[in-house]
């Protein structure tokens, strides 16, 4: 039977109209920024540059150098900085191709989730670790900015939590436009203040770069070794979820055509994968800090970013001014991650809860949310145990990127067992994949049973490795297993205009939802089996009748299969 509905001829490609006020609060929110939806060609008007800039304002957090140095204080400076380059090259290759879909197909790291292995309810297991991860390094910041002002103002920390937990929330109701504002402005300021220090300190006494280079480590050994590096990788392995964030800008991405094709890909692979560079660089500047600071302060504070730079400013500068400088440097950059850290964390809430409850609460009561589960972690001292949950939460992250990327790049590229452009509406798509929710699930659950020494001491070291193994393996088995039978649920949407232009982009040609009775483009969209129309994806997650769903259908064999 041919599902296609008779549809009316397409309106012209202009930006969907503001929601009147009696409309539904998920229209009215949600095109704001396109919450848990694809952003369309009329709202994204930054150039390719913008979109990056904005990006990398995102990881001005201090937690890097919280990471470098403690890695450095447990096993010395060399395998520290191994640890951080063998992480970061994974990083960035994993995040290469999910950073691609999201700026080639403007969605969110969730919605590429949903249509690389894990299908439309499968992903909302990765969802909440992503929402996890976002919770874990907003308290992280908020503890270092709590610091900061414990000592520049006397503030007791259990307060300086509530402050740094509190002062996002202004801030974080806006959505892209506010956000990136906010980014490319504090940007430099905040790069000549971390930057500053660290080249007066090896211009002005080089021994500070022998003593760096030859720091053993409390065990005191220094050599490097297997196990140490490992152990060093799988903490820095943790911050692979924040494609996820950069994800979150990537999607505001401009279509990509011969114009600005160069300028294009330099944006995706900045702002993309090439986060980890700047990353990995503060980390390795954070081993360096507390290797300078150990002797005044000790190997417990050395850690903490606030006695790195106050130790670094205080040989640069007029003591009275360097406690405020290394306050404003610290304020600065929680603000920066951690209005990103709300700002993903309440999407990735917001998704998981509207799936599964087909009913949405609105961003701002996840934000809420995100925030009181950070302030709790804070008052709990997550500080003190940093690199424990790093290490755990790892192989959660690591198992669930590596997935997704040897899905797109494997099963999509390699095999073609995984549909080629990326799927995410309601009705498409199976409810669960079986080729990315059992890789992830082995892979998850192997590395941290590894982790806690199921497997014996000498294999725990290799739980970060076991993660990306095995989910690296067996993402392609299980698509050849199943012969990518799970992907599409059915492969025409009804809508008889073509889902992407003749470059490759997302199609702008626009049409009005009949639930909501706004404009959106076409990917957005999909037709309406009971009323001759079209629905917007919103309305289809939120659908719970499920009168305006498509039904299954055999779709059509994909050339690997």
């Amino acid at each position: 039977m041919d599902t296609r509905t008779q549809l009316a001829e397409p309106s012209p490609p202009d930006p969907a109209p503001p929601a009147a006020p009696d409309e539904p609060q998920a229209v009215r929110e949600t095109l704001e920024d396109y919450t848990l939806r694809f952003a369309p060609r009329a709202y994204r008007r930054w150039t390719p540059m913008v979109v990056a800039t904005t990006a990398l304002g995102g990881i001005a957090y201090m937690a890097d150098f919280s990471i470098g140095a403690g890695i450095a204080m447990a096993h010395g400076t060399g395998n520290a900085l191994v640890a951080i380059t063998v992480a970061a090259a994974l990083i960035f290759i994993t995040g290469f191709p999910l950073a691609y879909y999201a700026a080639r197909y403007n969605i969110d790291l969730d919605l590429i989730t949903r249509g690389s292995g894990f299908g439309y309810y499968g992903s909302v297991l990765t969802g909440v670790i992503f929402a996890s991860f976002t919770v874990i390094f907003f308290a992280l910041e908020g503890a270092i900015m709590a610091q900061g002002l414990k000592l520049g103002f006397g503030l007791p920390l259990w307060l300086g939590y509530a402050v740094s937990t509190l002062m996002v929330i202004p801030l974080v109701i806006y959505g892209m436009k506010a956000l990136s504002k906010l980014q490319v402005w504090t940007t430099p300021i905040w790069l000549l203040l971390m930057v500053g220090p660290l080249v007066y300190l090896v211009a002005t006494d080089p021994g500070t770069v022998d003593s760096f280079l030859a720091y053993a480590g409390t065990d005191g050994e220094g050599s490097l070794n297997t196990a140490s590096v490992l152990l060093g990788a799988g903490v820095c392995l943790s911050l692979i979820a924040q494609i996820g964030e950069q994800i979150d800008y990537l999607r505001f991405m401009p279509p990509k055509t011969e114009a600005n094709r160069r300028g294009w890909w330099t944006a995706m692979v900045m702002a993309g994968p090439g986060w980890v560079v700047l990353g990995a660089i503060k980390q390795a500047i954070g081993v360096f800090l507390a290797v300078y600071v150990l002797s005044e302060v000790g190997p417990a504070a050395a850690t903490e970013p606030i006695q790195q730079f106050r130790g670094a400013f205080d040989a640069m500068m007029p003591s009275w001014l360097v406690v405020p400088l290394a306050v404003v440097l610290v304020v600065i950059s929680q603000i920066k991650i951690n209005v990103t850290n709300a700002y993903s964390g309440s999407l990735a809430w917001t998704n998981s809860f509207t799936r599964v409850t087909k009913h949405y609460p609105g961003r701002m009561i996840f934000v809420l949310v995100n925030l009181a589960f950070a302030l709790i972690l804070m008052e709990a001292d997550m500080f003190s145990f940093l690199n424990s949950i790093l290490g755990f939460y790892s192989n959660c992250a690591i198992a669930w990127v590596v997935t997704v990327a040897t899905d797109i790049g494997v099963n999509k590229y390699l095999l073609k067992l995984s549909p080629h452009a990326p799927e995410f509406r309601r009705g498409m798509l199976y409810a669960v994949n079986p080729v990315g929710v059992t890789a992830f699930t082995a892979a998850s659950g192997l590395s941290i049973a590894m982790y806690f020494h199921a497997f014996g001491d000498t294999l725990q070291p290799y739980s970060p490795v076991a993660a990306v193994v095995i989910a690296f393996v067996l993402t392609p088995v299980m698509a050849v297993v199943t012969r990518g039978r799970y992907y599409l649920r059915r492969s025409d949407d009804g809508i008889p205009v073509p889902l992407l232009d003749a470059e490759g982009n997302p199609s702008a040609v626009t049409y009005d939802c009949h639930v909501c009775r706004q404009t959106f483009e076409r990917p957005d969209l999909a037709a309406c089996p009971a009323h001759d129309a079209v629905v917007c994806s919103l309305c289809l997650s939120t659908d719970k009748a499920g009168d305006h769903v498509l039904p299954a259908a055999p779709p059509i064999p994909l050339s690997g299969a």
